[in-house]
């Protein structure tokens, strides 16, 4: 306004001011877009920038380094267990702890501390052994390790076997006296976590191996009668008494209360994380074995390792719950069908797995999957000469069989019977660990993202 202070001349008008602004923001675009074009003129497709082509260089460089410094020194991840009935459960927590390091060194806690710590082990330190050393995540393995890592042991962890890191599943893990077995570790940090893997465990597999003695046509009826009364851990209506009855009948079969059947939820992702993933080559020699594979022992591994050697590429399949069933009898097999494919996944001298494989070995099974040998064990669950003749009357016929000396004689059922003559150390642990279980479900669970 006119005679206020500090005002000199007309102020420009918005109009202006608007065609400025426009003016300068089209002399901008068309600037940027003849340097555009000039830039993918001249500069030759190799030489112009890309997105993520910065990082992705500086990336790559990382990735080198990285790979020259660990084939100098590895990184060393340690897990230590008992590992006693090699599960899916035990595999998948060995692959999670391989993805952590380059190197998975795997503690076995011999029988001793097992039997000190936590009660009878149902396989033997060789055994256990055994069993370990097949997984195809395991790079060495070290015998006779303590159930509670000292900082003496843990010293000799690092130093002697250049350990880096100490790994334990998200379940707890206590010794006698009630503490951490792994707090050293962590004081020290060097401690890994990783997820427990649900659905099965030692415990919960013991539970149904009791629940299979109970109606089985491998036992007599008097010996079925017994170890109903003998396994059964509580009667239907939660009680542990037996309620009393006239002399002379015969004892009530009480429901087994802490006996679970398996909770299993398979997923793709679990395929293929057990799955190697390859293909035979081209002119392989394709080596096919069946079976149920039920409660994954040394019979299985030491059948397989030599399937394995008969040729190329080793092709496992697995037959189906109702096949194992109708062949063995009622509550088996113990595993289920996608649990038995993974426990035969985890194998390292297995390349593949047919989940459902058929009882009969058909031309069309030979031909899909191009096998050059049928080969089976010595060993068998069932003795029925005309089921065998039936299953391998094709590859017979075409002179591709061939039966191999089994250079074990474990079997499942000699697993369960193992439970049976010492059923009551085995189910004082089952009572115990099945207790410690449920209390740590119900107070302490927490989220952890799988590996």
């Amino acid at each position: 306004m006119p005679g206020m202070p500090g005002m000199s001349g007309a102020q420009p008008s918005t109009t202006t001011l608007a065609l400025t602004v426009a003016g300068a923001a089209v002399a901008g675009a068309v600037v940027w877009h003849l340097t555009r074009e000039t830039y993918y003129t001249y500069v030759p497709p190799q030489y112009q920038y890309r997105p993520g082509m910065f990082t992705g260089w500086m990336a790559s460089l990382l990735a080198r380094h990285a790979k020259r410094r660990r084939s100098r020194r590895p990184v060393r991840v340690y897990l230590d267990g008992c590992f006693d009935l090699m599960h899916y459960g035990h595999a998948n927590a060995l692959r999670q702890a391989k993805a952590l390091g380059d190197e998975l060194v795997v503690g076995l806690v011999p029988d001793r501390e097992i039997l000190r710590c936590k009660g009878p082990p149902i396989l033997n330190d060789d055994e256990r052994q055994k069993l370990v050393e097949s997984v195809k995540w395991v790079d060495e393995v070290l015998t006779d390790v303590p159930y509670d890592l000292t900082p003496d042991f843990l010293h000799e962890l690092c130093t002697k076997h250049r350990i880096d890191y100490v790994l334990h599943g998200d379940d707890p893990c206590l010794l006698p006296d009630g503490t951490d077995a792994y707090e050293h570790a962590k004081k020290m940090g060097r401690f890994k976590m990783i997820k427990r893997t649900e659905g099965v465990s030692t415990t919960d597999i013991v539970g149904r191996m009791l629940m299979c003695s109970r109606d089985n046509a491998r036992f007599s009826s008097a010996d079925r009668e017994q170890l109903t009364l003998e396994f059964s851990m509580g009667n239907d209506d939660g009680t542990d008494s037996e309620p009393e009855r006239e002399p002379g009948t015969p004892a009530r079969q009480a429901g087994p209360r802490h006996v679970t059947v398996s909770r299993f939820m398979p997923t793709s992702r679990r395929i293929v994380q057990f799955s190697s993933g390859k293909s035979a080559p081209p002119g392989a020699r394709i080596v096919y074995i069946d079976g149920a594979f039920d409660l994954f022992h040394v019979g299985h591994v030491e059948i397989l390792k030599k399937a394995k050697q008969a040729g190329d590429f080793l092709l496992v399949g697995v037959h189906t719950d109702e096949d194992v069933t109708e062949r063995r009898g009622r509550h088996l097999p113990i595993m289920a069908l996608h649990e038995r494919a993974l426990s035969v996944l985890s194998c390292r001298h297995v390349d593949e797995v047919v989940i459902g494989a058929p009882m009969d070995i058909t031309e069309d099974l030979l031909t899909t999957f191009n096998i050059g040998l049928v080969v089976t064990g010595t060993v068998h669950e069932t003795s029925s000469r005309d089921s065998e003749l039936r299953r391998y009357a094709v590859p017979q016929g075409k002179g591709i069989f061939k039966r191999l000396d089994s250079p074990e004689t474990m079997t499942s059922a000699k697993l369960i019977e193992r439970i049976v003559a010492n059923r009551t150390l085995f189910e004082a642990r089952q009572t115990k660990k099945a207790k410690s279980e449920a209390e740590y479900y119900a107070t302490s669970k927490q989220y952890l993202q799988e590996i």
